[in-house]
């Protein structure tokens, strides 16, 4: 057909619109599958630079946690030392004081003393003073005391009561100033006996704590002996009792606390050792 000039067809805008929808189409295609849309390759999405996944921080040194402190070793607690287990499960949890006497031999009158402190049940023992120089019973030392064995009793036993016949020096424990204490006479070796009671701490074997140690109760019957205390030395050995110099009896006096719940642990070197 031809066509005048300035004649107007409708077929051509209907091209244009058809153009037009394809693109539109197109277009709508872009943003399903384009940037912000589900890609189809299965690829994994890339990483956002300096942004690391927790997997990827646990694995690389960049985000690996420091390593854990290793554990403080274990407090080492010091026992007294030659005191086997047997001996030491005797000494009450809450003692914080032992007067240690140690004798040379089952059947010897020569000891040595060392006092012993903790500040809490679960520290360790130290000594408080040098080792001192002591005398026990004249035959030695026994596990069954009896009256006039000449031998001291082995064992723990409380330090709670002291005396003696001169006055208090300043004593912790309760004490018990009396004229009884004098003592005289010469002991075995010839040496004189006078001034030995002038200062004495009472050992708590065969009697009631809590009373003068010239209080003359024994539990444990009068054929068990009793009267067992520290006391000044003479020079020799004792008929059962433990003795160390006048000065060191001063010493333990104002040392020995009763908050402290103090003990004497005695016996041969054997003996404590168990």
């Amino acid at each position: 057909m031809r066509l005048r000039p300035g004649t107007v067809t409708r077929a051509a805008p209907r091209r244009r619109r058809s153009r037009l929808l394809v693109a539109t189409v197109f277009a709508l295609l872009l943003v399903l599958t384009g940037c912000g849309g589900h890609t189809t390759s299965g690829a994994p999405p890339k990483a956002v630079a300096g942004v690391r996944s927790d997997d990827e921080g646990s694995r690389g040194p960049a985000g690996a946690s420091a390593a854990p402190a290793p554990p403080a070793p274990p407090v080492r607690i010091l026992e007294i030392p030659g005191l086997g287990p047997g001996t030491r499960a005797q000494i009450p949890v809450d003692a914080r004081q032992a007067f240690v006497v140690t004798g040379q031999g089952a059947d010897s009158n020569e000891s040595t003393a060392v006092l012993y402190a903790r500040d809490a049940p679960d520290r360790s023992w130290t000594p408080v003073f040098e080792p001192w120089a002591a005398h026990n019973g004249m035959e030695g030392w026994t596990d069954e005391h009896y009256a006039g064995d000449l031998r001291s009793p082995v064992g723990v036993f409380g330090l709670t009561d002291a005396g003696g016949k001169l006055p208090d020096p300043g004593a912790l424990l309760p004490y018990d100033e009396e004229e009884y204490f004098a003592v005289e006479g010469d002991g075995f070796f010839g040496e004189p006996l006078a001034g030995s009671f002038d200062y004495v701490v009472a050992i708590n074997y065969n009697r009631v704590e809590g009373v003068s140690p010239i209080d003359h109760e024994r539990p444990l019957g009068e054929d068990r002996g009793g009267g067992i205390w520290i006391h000044v030395d003479h020079g020799g050995p004792t008929q059962g009792c433990v003795s160390v110099s006048e000065d060191r009896m001063k010493e333990l006096l104002l040392t020995l606390d009763p908050e402290k719940k103090p003990v004497i642990v005695m016996g041969d070197k054997a003996s404590l050792a168990r």
